[in-house]
């Protein structure tokens, strides 16, 4: 039976028999109105019973309602050690109950048991701890080091160690068990919740690559931390909360051979200060999925300026390597800030996909449009853009504004950057008014083969159809016409424009708007279906 004495405010542990569930020890002592000591416990998944106050009396306070509650010291363990976690992982042999588990259901619903081919060979090698490169201690209540001297005898050899998930917290813990593994280049210390107190800790050089996610880790630590990490390589940050870039400078500095940021899942919403990243001269990738950015913006020349260096720091052009930058379901809402991505002077990968801009849904720009305006980018919403695409996309893309405008030269520079380029770039010609035969072909040379798809579940397979419709055609004249083509009693149809490159199809909802207007062009297929 665990002794109170073993537990203490603040220590991380999990439930007996559940090394998954843990929670921080808030409260040791008597409970009124039960016999006995308790430990009050905050549970990180939050299923406790209260707000860590019971009968009128509070004894601690937990971080949600039902995130609290009391347990008896035997239904609680402090944690095991590195070493003992390595044994149980790969010296311990599953249980008959185990192994009664380890089944499939035969044609006539019988248990067969499953025996793997090689396991007592691949048991063997992983039990030859010295032959270790990776470790992987998942969720295996690892809460110390165990004796320091016996880390680099027993697993020499590691490169990469998984402790995701465990009761780590002190940082001199995590220097200790570095220490004794000078072969180490990835750590990953994901879901453990780390200590604010950074101290105590040796310079890591052999560490490449740092996953520190759902830690509660802000980048103040990141600041003092980078100390101890001259060779780190890449940094993992998701889900910590962090809303600001809090370093000593105006800009940061040390990360030297920083390739690969993750901040995904995050707090931040000001462009301003990511820009405190942009004096990583190795970074190739950021990644800033899921924060609350609502533009972006490359900085100038004026960033001398805008940054105020320590004496001596050198300057580097902005974000000079990025290649890579990830801003998936942010609020980003405006073109200015698509138009900004041209300026990053190596950048050839984009994610923009859930944002407003980008989802037509929402008034955003269909992919042809970001393609076009996006002149460097090769890999967009996690799809290569290929020469075939960027050229359909942008001469598209040219004929689609040219129906639009009549605004003078200044204000086409300013609201379409690339249009002249492309314009003279493919040899686009205005149109003219003409009259006579010479109209007739104009007016000849305006109609587009469009396919017709039929995909309405209640309609049943019709084949396809093959139109020749003018481009000023408008959606609501086409709803009306597939009526006709397709023989739709009763049913009101719905259009949706089919591309290769878009893994969705694009609602046409706009009923005034024409074939030109929506950029649809020659050899495009559009999808019938129904209103639900």
């Amino acid at each position: 039976m665990q002794d109170c004495s073993e537990f203490k405010l603040g220590q991380r542990v999990h439930s007996s028999g559940d090394p998954r569930r843990i929670g921080t020890v808030r409260y040791v002592g008597p409970v009124q109105g039960y016999s006995g000591k308790w430990v009050g416990v905050d549970w990180y998944n939050g299923e406790g019973k209260h707000d860590g106050s019971i009968n009128g009396v509070r004894y601690f306070q937990a971080k949600s309602e039902k995130s609290g509650s009391f347990v008896r010291t035997q239904n609680l363990s402090p944690g095991i050690s590195l070493l003992e976690a390595l044994e149980i992982r790969y010296r311990g042999y599953s249980t008959k109950e185990e192994e009664d588990e380890m089944y499939v259901l035969s044609a006539s619903n019988k248990r067969v048991s499953v025996q793997f081919v090689g396991k007592d060979k691949i048991q063997d090698k992983l039990s030859r701890f010295e032959e270790l490169t990776s470790a992987s201690l998942s969720y295996m209540a690892v809460s110390s080091p165990g004796l320091p001297c016996h880390i680099s005898t027993t697993i020499p050899n590691v490169k990469e160690l998984d402790l995701t998930g465990n009761l780590l917290s002190d940082w001199k813990d995590v220097g200790t068990i570095c220490g004794q593994l000078p072969a180490l280049a990835t750590l990953n210390l994901s879901n453990n919740v780390m200590s604010q107190c950074i101290s105590g800790l040796p310079t890591l050089k052999s560490i490449r690559v740092l996953v520190l996610n759902y830690t509660g880790i802000d980048w103040e630590q990141v600041d003092v931390l980078k100390l101890s990490l001259p060779a780190i390589e890449e940094l993992h940050l998701l889900g910590n909360n962090i809303s600001r870039i809090m370093t000593s400078s105006s800009v940061v500095q040390g990360l030297d051979s920083l390739r690969v940021l993750n901040l995904e899942d995050n707090c931040i919403a000001e462009w301003d200060e990511i820009i405190k990243l942009s004096q990583l001269r190795c970074l190739e990738q950021l990644h800033l999925n899921k924060n609350s950015l609502n533009c972006i913006f490359y900085p100038d020349s004026g960033m001398h300026e805008y940054s105020t260096f320590e004496s001596g720091a050198t300057f580097y052009k902005p974000f000079q390597n990025l290649r890579c930058l990830l801003l998936g379901g942010n609020n980003i809402d405006n073109l200015a800030s698509v138009d900004s991505i041209n300026s990053f002077p190596n950048l050839v990968d984009i994610r923009l996909s859930e944002n407003p801009i980008a989802d037509p849904g929402r008034g955003g720009i269909p992919r042809f449009v970001l393609v076009a305006r996006l002149g460097k980018i090769q890999m967009l919403n996690g799809s290569e853009v290929s020469p075939r695409e960027r050229k359909d996309s942008e001469i598209r893309y040219v004929r689609h504004i040219m129906t639009r405008l009549h605004a003078n030269p200044e204000e086409i520079k300013q609201l379409h950057p690339r249009f002249l380029e492309l314009k003279n770039f493919y040899g686009i010609e205005d149109e003219r008014p003409s009259s006579g035969t010479a109209g007739q072909q104009k007016m000849g040379s305006g109609l587009l083969s469009i396919t017709l798809k039929c995909v309405a579940a209640s309609i049943g397979e019709k084949a396809p159809l093959t139109k020749k419709l003018p481009a000023t055609t408008t959606v609501g004249k086409l709803k009306f016409l597939c009526e006709s083509f397709f023989k739709l009693k009763s049913i009101k149809p719905k259009l949706f424009l089919q591309e290769e490159s878009s893994p969705l199809p694009i609602l046409l909802d706009d009923e005034m708007a024409s074939l030109i207007d929506l950029g649809i062009g020659n050899g495009s297929t559009i999808l019938v279906d129904e209103e639900s």
